[in-house]
């Protein structure tokens, strides 16, 4: 009997994949789900809550899957499947709260974990400085489920082995590329929340991110350049594989990865700006998404990811950008990373406004967060990346309002003398209050009277956050709006991973210092 290389590929990955999970996790992941009740295991654990006293409580059942290919060139690095399921409780108890969690879900174990929970919350209440307030949320009991096509984890494997191995070929081909990685992630989150307002929310969400990394080498010179894929991850099951045209991208990325090895290094020195949705999503996370967080401006992040240029007195007042500068948040965004139908405390997912007219107006907040800046609802902003883990505070979708003309790429690039193109994202740092930075791309090109010029690098541009967009005085219209984001954006500790989009026109920055970071 004879083996294909794609039969020994499949079997041995299923197989190592297989003796990798812990025995219950295997009999958990071959049924799907435990089979007890989750409306049961829910109601065991919100009358156990009552009955310790407590003034809320809320659990999430949660199950998550995840896989993630890796090739080079003509071959299968990785293959890896996780499976995790089960509950956490939370309880409020005299203003203060207490969290527990287990894997095995059952309604004893409910009563059991939310009684632990209820515990914890009266030991934080002897020590708590300030009794913790929610805003009120309706109750809701309903079913939400992302705007996926194609489940991911329906597929064969082969078959997303071989989208990768075809993308690598396309590079490949291009005359002076050497190395082409390829990686596929897809992320299944099914999620229960049941809280004592009477909630019981069912969702289903699929997240789906191809990228890559192209290497061109110069063996004469020594020298060797990448170019990254630009796509961001979306909110998209298998069918992103089709609706964007993948194998041009890599094609596009081997040819610019090689002209980069040819490309002369820019001088330092003050140019106008005009950056690509590719590459500006990433100044938008760092410098508005995060400085915008109501908790890290209250100084609750202090000790690990810093705090805010921002503070509460500010809302209404601080000129945070130019009169083009709109910033809204939206947890309803098509296909975006953060886009849910309610948040992991049971609020509705809503857009609301971040900067208006260049003006500060508003913070994210949560039930917790919102009535300590006098707001009687929560904009929906809880979230935990695990059932074991804590939710908290956590980044909506923050994008950049496009013009309402019909502004095009061009119509910006056309009114600068002296400047840069940039597009995808590159090498960036920020401070720990989201004030001074610097952000590099993966390709950019000179501007010379109002015309693209050849491709330059090692440019960096620094800042600070509210001199940049105070300094843009142009912003794309609908036709150049694309949706940038990541999977893994870190906060807290313990650390938790959220994933997040931001949509954003290409916009004209004037005037931004530049720098020169190549090693002479």
């Amino acid at each position: 009997m004879t083996h294909s290389r794609r039969d020994f590929l499949f079997s041995t990955t299923a197989a190592t994949s297989a003796l990798a999970l812990p025995t219950w996790m295997r009999h958990a992941q071959a049924e799907e789900a435990p089979p007890a009740d989750r409306a049961a295991i829910a109601d065991a654990a919100m009358v156990a809550a009552r009955k310790a006293g407590a003034t809320y409580a809320d659990i999430r059942i949660n199950r998550y899957r995840n896989e993630a290919i890796s090739t080079r060139e003509r071959q299968v690095q990785n293959v890896s499947r996780n499976y995790s399921f089960g509950f956490g409780v939370r309880v409020l108890y005299k203003g203060a709260w207490g969290f527990a969690a287990s894997r095995i879900v059952t309604p004893q174990e409910a009563r059991r974990v939310t009684q632990q929970a209820a515990e914890i919350a009266r030991a934080n209440a002897q020590f708590q400085p300030r009794p913790v307030r929610l805003a009120p949320a309706a109750k809701v009991v309903t079913s939400w489920r992302s705007a996926f096509e194609q489940d991911p984890f329906d597929a064969p494997l082969d078959d997303k082995i071989q989208f990768l191995l075809k993308l690598n070929e396309r590079a490949l081909a291009v005359k002076g590329v050497r190395f082409v990685n390829s990686q596929l992630s897809f992320v299944n989150e099914q999620k229960y929340f049941a809280s004592t307002d009477g909630s019981r929310i069912e969702q289903n969400l699929i997240r789906s991110w191809p990228t890559f990394t192209v290497t061109a080498v110069d063996q004469a010179k020594g020298d060797f350049q990448t170019r990254n894929s630009l796509p961001s991850g979306r909110g998209m099951g298998l069918e992103y594989l089709d609706k964007y045209p993948w194998l041009e991208e890599a094609e596009a990325a081997g040819h610019e990865a090689v002209e980069k090895l040819k490309a002369k290094t820019i001088a330092s020195g003050k140019y106008d700006l005009v950056l690509a949705p590719s590459h500006l999503f990433l100044t938008i996370h760092e410098s508005v998404g995060h400085s915008t967080e109501l908790d890290r401006a209250l100084g609750w992040e202090a000790d690990y990811a810093g705090t805010s240029f921002l503070t509460p007195d500010k809302t209404g007042k601080f000129q945070f950008g130019s009169k083009h500068v709109n910033f809204y948040a939206d947890r309803t965004t098509p296909h975006g990373l953060a886009t849910v139908g309610y948040d992991d405390e049971g609020v509705p997912g809503q857009r609301w406004d971040i900067v208006k007219n260049g003006v500060f107006v508003d913070w994210q907040t949560t039930r917790e967060l919102a009535p300590l800046i006098g707001r009687k609802t929560s904009y929906g902003c809880l979230h935990a990346d695990s059932w074991d883990s804590v939710p908290f505070p956590r980044m909506p979708n923050v994008s950049l309002a496009a013009a309402q003309d019909a502004v095009s790429m061009d119509d910006l690039i056309a009114d600068v003398k002296d400047g840069i193109l940039m597009f995808g994202r590159g090498t960036y740092s920020i401070d720990q209050q989201r004030y001074n930075f610097q952000f590099g791309s993966q390709t950019c090109y000179e501007i010379k009277n109002g015309k693209r010029g050849a491709m330059v690098r090692e440019a960096v541009y620094q800042s600070r956050t509210p001199d940049f967009w105070a300094a843009c005085d142009g912003v794309g219209g609908a036709a150049t709006f694309e949706l940038g984001g990541t999977f893994s954006d870190g906060k807290g500790q313990p650390g938790q991973v959220s994933a997040v989009s931001h949509g954003c026109p290409a916009a004209r920055f004037r005037q931004i210092n530049v720098l020169n970071t190549a090693r002479e």
